[in-house]
């Protein structure tokens, strides 16, 4: 157990699918699915975390694993509460200081939303909250320096949504957010599962698919994959043998509306930036980018390069962890 003394600065990847916590000296301290096992009858939380993703599709009545965040937002206030303050306490020990929290946020969400990830994170114990937009974080944790009169360009794709974003000056000249991210794909997945093989599945398998041979652009060697489901037509469990050119037509439609926003942000992008863009290329960052060949169809659909970040999942938490050097400057700006 970690123990914190006073001042104590956290930075917060509260993602729709994992939570990353960033604390100032030691580094990435925690990584954990966004997942809460809650008791219905009683209100309490059994599990958090790994722990309740396992339980995702297995629980008896009483008992709901869920996600508090949707789509990049908080979609139940009093379990994200709950679920921030276990990794909080996990990671601050029974502390008698409250940490300074940096949460990210998406680029593009409502003054209502803000206040709910302030809210819930003060009510877990935090002494000051202060917010950060994910592609600034990205950008960040991606090593790029954004205080320079420079355009750099950052596509960030999460589990709830992909934020792309303009950088230059440490600000965003032009954004964009889209629910279009991981989650998404693993929509896509179950439903072209349920309409070609007429097999249900859950969406901890369309995951493993997407993970294991998902790809948007065509493979040089066809992977598989055997899954298990229920057989709509027996009702019955059934094994089937996916391709990953399955794959690719399962998940080209949503990976375009990525495209497609990339094109949109770089048509609003002042032309010296763009100009600068062209030059750097694109940087891509979280989970959601690491779906085989999404960088090749964003660079073939642009014919900007483009480029993963070392370390994809993190970058938005190292990002924030990095920011949490300037807290004393952001104290003007904070909650």
């Amino acid at each position: 157990m970690l123990k914190l003394g006073f001042g104590q600065d956290v930075g917060i990847d509260l993602g729709t699918a994992t939570v990353i916590v960033y604390i100032k000296g030691k580094g990435v301290v925690l990584r954990e699915p966004s997942v809460v096992a809650v008791d219905n009858l009683s209100g309490n939380v059994l599990a958090v975390g790994g722990e309740a993703r396992r339980m995702l599709g297995r629980t008896p009545g009483n008992i709901v694993a869920t996600r508090p965040l949707r789509e990049g937002v908080i979609s139940d206030y009093t379990v994200t509460e709950k679920m921030l303050k276990h990794f909080i306490e996990k990671v601050c020990g029974k502390s008698i200081f409250a940490p300074r929290i940096m949460i990210c946020i998406p680029s593009r969400v409502t003054e209502v939303e803000k206040k709910a990830v302030i809210d819930a994170a003060m009510q877990a114990g935090a002494r000051k909250v202060y917010l950060i937009e994910e592609p600034i974080a990205a950008a960040i944790g991606a090593g790029i320096d954004i205080a320079k009169p420079s355009g750099n360009m950052v596509v960030d794709i999460g589990g709830g949504t992909t934020d792309i974003a303009v950088i230059s000056l440490g600000g965003s000249v032009v954004s964009t957010s889209l629910k279009t991210a991981g989650d998404k794909f693993d929509e896509y997945i179950v439903k072209y599962i349920k309409k070609k093989h007429n097999v249900v599945i859950g969406e901890r398998t369309a995951e493993d698919l997407k993970m294991n041979i998902g790809c948007v652009y065509p493979r040089i060697q066809d992977a598989e994959m055997d899954i298990r489901g229920r057989d709509l037509s027996t009702g019955l469990p059934k094994t089937v043998t996916i391709h990953s050119s399955e794959m690719l037509e399962a998940l080209i439609e949503p990976a375009m509306m990525i495209v497609d926003a990339v094109h949109g942000v770089l048509e609003r992008t002042p032309p010296e930036l763009a100009a600068d863009i062209s030059d750097k290329g694109i940087y891509m960052t979280g989970g959601g980018c690491l779906v085989d060949g999404l960088d090749k169809l964003i660079q073939e659909k642009t014919g900007i390069n483009v480029m993963i970040a070392q370390d994809a999942v993190s970058c938005v938490a190292l990002g924030t962890g990095k920011a949490l050097d300037n807290l004393d400057a952001l104290d003007g700006k904070a909650k």
